[in-house]
């Protein structure tokens, strides 16, 4: 079977977007990811989703300064698309990150190559319990369907489509404060805990209030933090249903 240069650039097109689009997610674009598994599933992503329709070997081939920009074109769209995905589980990490200041667990930063970054014991755990409800809920087969979906909307060989600066700051703006809102329950109970020692140090000076609340906040914290994951369950169900529509929105379409 002869293979045609447009045949060719055509998957190039379709490749460069998708892995464009994975290096970002933390699940398939994480570090502990060898590189060469990372391209193998971009490889088949692109044979599954731009349809094999065989060109005749004389067809035309795009003009090689045209296809540079069209590349270019593709990891613009491909990179906007992830970005839109990473900001979902970016809210979650903002959620984790203040349970983890406002606890104490915070003071030990542990490294974690999987989050390509530091951070504390509560903040890790609570991303990677994100992360497995996520795998569990089918959210990667919401993903792909929205990675998908932007090549249907967002079809390859086209103009870049009308940029809206607007959408990506309420995108952006709605997911943070999605992620505080999250994190108040927790939040407010390690203030009331500390507002209670805070009393307690007034009505008793010889007590050393620091030693004897550090344990406490942390208790109080863990206990809060596993009562939250019962009500976060519907937040984390409308986060990955949104997926795919978020990943277009941000690119206006």
């Amino acid at each position: 079977m002869i293979i045609s240069i447009a045949q060719t650039q055509i998957f190039v097109l379709a490749l460069t977007r998708i892995l464009a689009i994975l290096v970002q997610v933390p699940i398939f674009g994480s570090e502990v990811i060898p590189n060469q598994v990372k391209v193998g599933l971009g490889v088949i992503l692109a044979m599954i989703v731009i349809p094999w329709n065989p060109l005749p070997a004389e067809s035309m081939y795009i003009p090689w300064l045209a296809f540079a920009g069209l590349v270019m074109r593709e990891l613009i769209i491909g990179f906007l698309a992830g970005f839109a995905a990473t900001l979902t589980f970016g809210a979650f990490q903002i959620t984790g990150k203040l349970i983890d200041m406002s606890s104490g667990f915070g003071a030990g930063q542990v490294f974690n190559p999987a989050m390509s970054g530091a951070g504390g014991t509560l903040d890790q755990f609570f991303y990677l319990v994100v992360m497995l409800y996520f795998m569990l809920t089918n959210g990667h087969h919401l993903f792909l369907l929205g990675l998908r979906d932007t090549f249907v909307l967002l079809p390859m060989n086209q103009p870049l489509p009308e940029m809206n600066p607007e959408a990506l700051l309420q995108l952006a703006s709605g997911l943070i404060i999605a992620g505080v809102q999250m994190a108040i329950p927790v939040v407010g109970a390690l203030f009331l805990t500390d507002l209670t020692l805070g009393l307690l140090a007034k009505v008793s000076p010889q007590i050393n209030v620091f030693f004897l609340g550090l344990p406490i906040k942390v208790w109080v914290g863990i206990y809060a933090l596993s009562l939250l994951f019962g009500l976060l369950v519907p937040s984390l169900d409308r986060a990955f249903k949104n997926l795919g529509p978020r990943m277009l929105q941000i690119m206006g379409a």
